[in-house]
C-alpha cells in the first residue's frame, strides 16, 4: 500500500490513479529536483550524513513535495505522519505531538509532514516551535506560497527553506516514459501530440500523469497529433493568482521587460496576465506609472498613449480593448527611456522636506498691495518673455538655500533637445552670476 490510499485503508489491489502507482520509491527516482536531492546538494547531503533538519519545501503543485518528505522519512527510518492544514486543526496537531512524544520515548523519531502549511494561522504556526526545538518532531512543511510572506519568522528561523522547481520538458517526458513502461502501453500520440501533452501539464508532473491516463483510456484508431490532444483534454488554467505573489512577480516582469526595451517579452507577460484573469484596467494603470517612471520626457507621447489605452479599454471592454493595451505596451517597450524626471522629483522631495520653512525669494513674490511693494515684494523681477533669449537667469530658489540641480536629462529621445537647452541656460545663468558684485 502507498500514499493516500494506504492512509485511506485501501488495499494494493484497489484501483489507483496512475500518478499514485508511479510515485517514486527512492530519492534517485524523483525527477527534476537534482539541485536539492543529488548527493552533493542540500537534501542529498542530509540523507548522506543521516542528519535530517526541519525544512520548508516551497514549489508549485505536482513537483514532488509530498513524495520527497515520505522518502526522507523512509530513508531516516522515521515515522511518517502527514497532516493537511486545509483539513487539520489544533486537536489534530496535539494528537500528532503527543504520539510523537510517546514514540520518542521508545527511541523512534517522527517526521511530521504538513501540507499547505501556509494555511495555518500565526497561533497554530507558533504551536510547532517547542516540539521542533526539543526534537520531538522533525517538521517538513510544504507550501505553494512564498514562505517569506506566509510563514512566521520564528518558524522560518528553525527550518531551512528549499525551493523546488517546476518540472521541465525533459523531466515530464521521462514521466511519460515511465507511465508507458508501467502500463505496458505506448501513448497513442505523435511527437507533436506528446509535446502538446507536456505543454498542457505546465510543469506539474501529477497533472501530466492524470492527462496521460485519460489518453491511455481512449480508443483512438490513429495516433493523436497536437490538435487532437487539445480536443480531447481540458487545458488547465494558468498558474496565476491575482491576490498572491505570482501577481506581483508577473507585473514586475512586464515592467522590467518594458524598461529593458524588449517588446516581445513585454507582450508575453501581458498575455500571461490577461489569460490568467487579471483586470486589464489594473494593467493599464500600471502602464501609466511606467510611462512616467521609465520613459518620461524622452518620449512624452508614451504617457498619452498609456492613458488612451486605458480610455479605449473602458470604451470597448474585452477582448477588443485589450489590443489598445498591447499597443501601449509595444510603444513603451520600443520608446527611448529616461528616469530623469522620476529621480529628479525624488531628490526635490527630499530637499523640500529639509527646507520646508523657507520662503520664495522676494523678487518673485506678487505685490498686490502697497505694503508688499514697500517691503520689496516683486522688486527686480525680470519678465522672462521680455529678455533677449526668453530666459532671465534669475534665482528662483529660496535666498537661504543653495541652488541644486535635480533634473539631469539622459539625452535620449526628446530629452536630447531639453539637455541642450538646459546647458545653454546654465551658461547664461553662470554669466549673470559673474556680472553680479
Amino acid at each position: 500500500m502507498s500514499g493516500l490510499f494506504e492512509n485511506a485503508g485501501l488495499e494494493d489491489e484497489a484501483p489507483r490513479p496512475l500518478a499514485d502507482r508511479l510515485r517514486p520509491k527512492a530519492i534517485d527516482e524523483v525527477v527534476g529536483q537534482d539541485h536539492l536531492l543529488a548527493t552533493n546538494e542540500p537534501i542529498g547531503r542530509m540523507l548522506e550524513n543521516g542528519r535530517i533538519a526541519s525544512m520548508i519545501l516551497w514549489g508549485p503543485p505536482g513537483v514532488g513535495k509530498t513524495t520527497i518528505a515520505r522518502l526522507i522519512a523512509g530513508h531516516a527510518d522515521m515515522e511518517f505522519v502527514q497532516l493537511s492544514a486545509v483539513f487539520s486543526g489544533v486537536a489534530d496537531l496535539r494528537k500528532a505531538f503527543e504520539a510523537a512524544k510517546t514514540r520518542r520515548a521508545t527511541g523512534r523519531g517522527t517526521l511530521l509532514f504538513v501540507d499547505e502549511i501556509h494555511r495555518f494561522n500565526k497561533a497554530q504556526q507558533d504551536g510547532f516551535l517547542p516540539y521542533v526545538e526539543q526534537g520531538i518532531v522533525t517538521l517538513i512543511g510544504a507550501t505553494t506560497e512564498n514562505p517569506s510572506f506566509e510563514l512566521n519568522g520564528a518558524l522560518l528561523s528553525r527550518a531551512q527553506v528549499f525551493v523546488l522547481k517546476r518540472l521541465d520538458d525533459k523531466a515530464l517526458d521521462e514521466l511519460l516514459a515511465r507511465a508507458e513502461s508501467s502500463t505496458g502501453q505506448t501513448l497513442p500520440v505523435t511527437r507533436d501530440g506528446r509535446d502538446a501533452l507536456i505543454a498542457f501539464a505546465d510543469g506539474d508532473g501529477r497533472y501530466l500523469l492524470n492527462l496521460a491516463e485519460e489518453i491511455f483510456a481512449l480508443t483512438a484508431k490513429k495516433k493523436l497529433d497536437g490538435k487532437a490532444v487539445a480536443r480531447h483534454l481540458q487545458k488547465r488554467a494558468p498558474a496565476y493568482d491575482k491576490n498572491k505573489e505570482e501577481h506581483y512577480n508577473i507585473i514586475s516582469a512586464l515592467h522590467k521587460s518594458i524598461r529593458g526595451s524588449d517588446p516581445d517579452a513585454a507582450l508575453y507577460w501581458l498575455a500571461r496576465m490577461l489569460t490568467g484573469g487579471e483586470d486589464p484596467l489594473y494593467i493599464a494603470r500600471r502602464l501609466i506609472r511606467m510611462a512616467s517612471e521609465d520613459i518620461g520626457l524622452a518620449d512624452p507621447l508614451a504617457l498619452m498613449i498609456a492613458n488612451e489605452a486605458m480610455n479605449t479599454y473602458r470604451f470597448l471592454g474585452s477582448p477588443e480593448g485589450e489590443l489598445a493595451i498591447a499597443h501601449a505596451v509595444v510603444h513603451m517597450a520600443t520608446a527611448p527611456k529616461s528616469n530623469a524626471v522620476y529621480t529628479a522629483f525624488k531628490a526635490a522631495t527630499r530637499a523640500a522636506k529639509k527646507t520646508g520653512s523657507l520662503m520664495p525669494p522676494a523678487h518673485i513674490l506678487n505685490a498686490p498691495t502697497k505694503l508688499m511693494k514697500d517691503i520689496g515684494y516683486g522688486k527686480g523681477y525680470a519678465y522672462d518673455h521680455d529678455t533677449e533669449e526668453g530666459f532671465s537667469g534669475q534665482n528662483y530658489f529660496p535666498d537661504d538655500m543653495a541652488r541644486e540641480q535635480f533634473y539631469t536629462p539622459k539625452g535620449e529621445g526628446r530629452e536630447r533637445e531639453i539637455k541642450a537647452r538646459l546647458e545653454r541656460w546654465a551658461e547664461i545663468r553662470a554669466g549673470k552670476s559673474k556680472d553680479q558684485p
